[in-house]
C-alpha cells in the first residue's frame, strides 16, 4: 500500500491514545495517531516521525495530519534506525494485497479466488474470509506488530482478551471444517523471528500454542517500509 503527501516531524507528547503533539517545520501541531496501542518504546519526546498530510483530502476530518510511522534508532544497521510503520489499519490492507497477488498463501489454500474483509463468524467479526478455486474455505485474523527487541518481533504490547477470543473462534472454525490462520504483520524490517510477548500477556501466547496444535496456521511476515510504502516481504520464523 502507498500513502500520499508524507512529511517529517518531531514527536513531542501524546495527551491520549488518539492524539499526539508533533513539531512540524517549527510549529506545534495536533495530529491523529493511527494506533491506539501504548507504543512507549517508539513514541518518546524528540523521536523522528512521519505523517500523512490530508490537506487536499480533508472531507470531514478535524485534524490535517495522521501519524503513521517513526524511526527507531538502531546502531546495528547501516541506516542507524529502523523505519517502523504504526498504522493499525495497514496490516489488513497489505495482507489482502499479498493474498490476492499470491505472495501470501496460508496452508490449505491453493490460490485466492474470493476474499472478503470483516467476516462475521460465531460471536466475532474476523479480519477475513477467503476461498480458493478448489472450494477450500479459510478464516483469518491479522495482527500488526510494532514491538521489536533484540531482533525478535513480539505481540502484544498490552493484554488483549479480544485477541484470545479470536484465537478460540479460529480453533472452533477448524473443528467445523474451515482452514484458519493468524498472520502477524511485522511493520518493520530487520527481525529474525516472531514470538508471543509472554511477559505482557502469557495467556495469549499459550492460546497460540493450542491453536497451532489444533491446526491453525500461525504465520509472521516482515515488511518493506519506507516513508510512503508498506508491503509484505519475507516470512520469518514463528517461535512459540
Amino acid at each position: 500500500m502507498k500513502y500520499e503527501n508524507i512529511i517529517e516531524g518531531k514527536f513531542i507528547s501524546r495527551p491520549n491514545r488518539f492524539i499526539a503533539n508533533v513539531e512540524i517545520d517549527g510549529i506545534l501541531e495536533k495530529v491523529h495517531v493511527k494506533n491506539t496501542g501504548r507504543l512507549r518504546e517508539l513514541l518518546y519526546e524528540g523521536a523522528q516521525v512521519y505523517l500523512e498530510d490530508h490537506i487536499d483530502r480533508m472531507g470531514t476530518r478535524k485534524l490535517r495530519y495522521s501519524l503513521i510511522g517513526v524511526r527507531k534508532p538502531n546502531s546495528l544497521i547501516p541506516e542507524g534506525y529502523m523505519q517502523v510503520n504504526i498504522d493499525s489499519q495497514a496490516p489488513n490492507k497489505v495482507v489482502k494485497e499479498a493474498m490476492l497477488s499470491g505472495k501470501l498463501l496460508p496452508a490449505g489454500l491453493s490460490d485466492v479466488a474470493y476474499f472478503k474483509s470483516e467476516y462475521k463468524y460465531g460471536n466475532s467479526r474476523l479480519d477475513f474470509y477467503a476461498e480458493d478455486s478448489l472450494g477450500n474455505k479459510m478464516l483469518g485474523e491479522v495482527k500488526g506488530v510494532t514491538l521489536e527487541k533484540d531482533g525478535t518481533a513480539r505481540f502484544p504490547d498490552a493484554p488483549t482478551e479480544r485477541g484470545i477470543k479470536h484465537i478460540e473462534e479460529l480453533i472452533k472454525a477448524v473443528s467445523e471444517g474451515y482452514r484458519a490462520c493468524i498472520v502477524f504483520v511485522i511493520q518493520l524490517k530487520g527481525v529474525k523471528s516472531f514470538s508471543p510477548n509472554y511477559e505482557t500477556h502469557k495467556e495469549f501466547g499459550e492460546a497460540l500454542k493450542i491453536a497451532r496444535e489444533e491446526g491453525v496456521d500461525i504465520l509472521a511476515y516482515d515488511c518493506i517500509v519506507t516513508d510512503d510504502v508498506l508491503m509484505i516481504d519475507r516470512q520469518v520464523d514463528v517461535i512459540l
